[in-house]
């Protein structure tokens, strides 16, 4: 319902300026602009859509290799440690812990369209669990707030895309969006961990965020300490290294486990085709939207009141140009996809602003949506705290993103 009336509204503001140039400022081109821009957008939210069809293919199809093959479970039984402690309502060996870790897991490579219908699937069980039908659990709360925080450690969709606009090197973002996500999702916990009193100071919880936090602080550490050229050119060779070493252990565990890694693939890849297609409409639809939002000048109009805001708080502006998709990812995940885009294609997908909106795309995920979907399935009514935490989350990866962007691109 918000995605109908942003996307509604997006156009009614787009043709009320579009008046307003021509009957004021004598602009009696801007409307073959914005019906020339309308056919360009969507030609681009197509061409960008088949792409995608081919990275979702290739995920979704290794997904289904490392389900087959048990290495999913496998990943799930190295988390329980850690999961027993944060979820502790569930019971050991419940199908509401491997439906679980197959949202993240599908959350952590970056294939969001595919970690919605894990993500239901774990909600239900979790579910059955509530004592409490209309009312959401703890459980079920700092599941979704994990979803919100959009942890994502190989951003695959965004790197397709980046792919798509010619980017020179489309996974500089990954290390950057790593970071963004990393304290996105770390802040999201820690706020769920204060009203459920969670007790931090457990072994187990803090051996895993130890972990965590001691690798991402290492990153951090060694990518401040060299020069600009240097982090650019060793942040792609690793990511290229790490994304791709990560295909081949999908494919060796799945072989050493006597699984057909050839057929499941394809298994898996048909799954993804039939995800990409049902992207296009929506994908196309805001990308016309935001196309004939910015051509109307709405967009600029908005930009240039946050940047004078910016500039009399004696702040650096080049960041401004990339809200847009800041405040519009935890709304909408089309609408926030449509402005990356539209961003990429306005500023160059190898500008600063082009590189900013993809660590911000990366940095969390859609909170309104997810929390609306994933209740909206169960029938809960009641969501306590789950919001505050989840646009806590939010806010956290947003400034991180900004950041890091500053840090790596600037």
């Amino acid at each position: 319902m918000v995605l109908s009336y942003l996307w509604l509204f997006f156009f009614i503001i787009a043709f009320i300026f579009g008046i307003i140039q021509l009957l004021f400022l004598g602009n009696a081109e801007i409307f073959s602009k914005m019906m020339e821009n309308t056919f360009d957008s969507a030609k681009t939210g197509f061409d960008i859509s088949l792409g995608l069809t081919g990275i979702l293919c290739l995920w979704m199809g290794l997904m289904k290799i490392g389900e087959k093959s048990g290495m999913i479970q496998s990943a799930a039984k190295l988390l329980s440690p850690f999961f027993s402690k944060i979820f502790p309502e569930i019971p050991k060996n419940h199908p509401a812990l491997g439906a679980m870790m197959m949202n993240i897991a599908a959350n952590i490579l970056g294939l969001d369209n595919a970690a919605t219908p894990l993500g239901l699937k774990a909600m239900d069980e979790l579910q059955k669990i509530n004592t409490q039908k209309d009312t959401a659990s703890n459980a079920q709360i700092l599941f979704l707030v994990l979803n919100t925080s959009g942890l994502t450690i190989i951003p695959t969709a965004i790197i397709m895309y980046r792919l798509q606009m010619n980017a020179q090197n489309p996974t500089d973002i990954f290390i950057p969006t790593l970071i963004a996500t990393f304290f996105s999702t770390l802040v999201g916990f820690l706020a769920v961990s204060f009203f459920q009193k969670i007790n931090l100071l457990n072994k187990y919880i803090l051996l895993y965020l130890g972990i965590l936090s001691a690798f991402v602080s290492l990153i951090i550490y060694y990518f401040v300490n060299l020069p600009q050229n240097e982090m650019t050119r060793i942040s792609t060779i690793s990511s290229n290294f790490i994304i791709f070493s990560v295909i081949i252990l999908f494919l060796i565990y799945g072989y050493l486990k006597k699984v057909n890694v050839y057929e499941s693939f394809i298994e898996g890849a048909k799954e993804g085709f039939e995800v990409a297609i049902k992207i296009i409409p929506y994908l196309v639809a805001m990308l016309v939207a935001v196309g004939v939002f910015r051509t109307s000048g709405a967009m600029d109009l908005l930009i240039k009141g946050i940047k004078m805001l910016v500039e009399n708080l004696g702040l650096n502006t080049d960041f401004v140009a990339g809200l847009p998709t800041a405040l519009m990812r935890p709304l909408s995940g089309s609408g926030a996809r449509g402005l990356m885009v539209d961003a990429m294609k306005t500023y160059g997908v190898d500008s600063f602003v082009g590189k900013l909106v993809c660590v911000l795309q990366g940095s969390t995920d859609t909170t309104f949506y997810i929390l609306a979907v994933y209740f909206g399935s169960v029938g809960i009514k009641k969501t306590r705290y789950a919001l505050l935490c989840g646009l806590i989350a939010d806010f956290t990866g947003i400034i991180t993103a900004i950041l890091v962007s500053y840090l790596f691109f600037a």
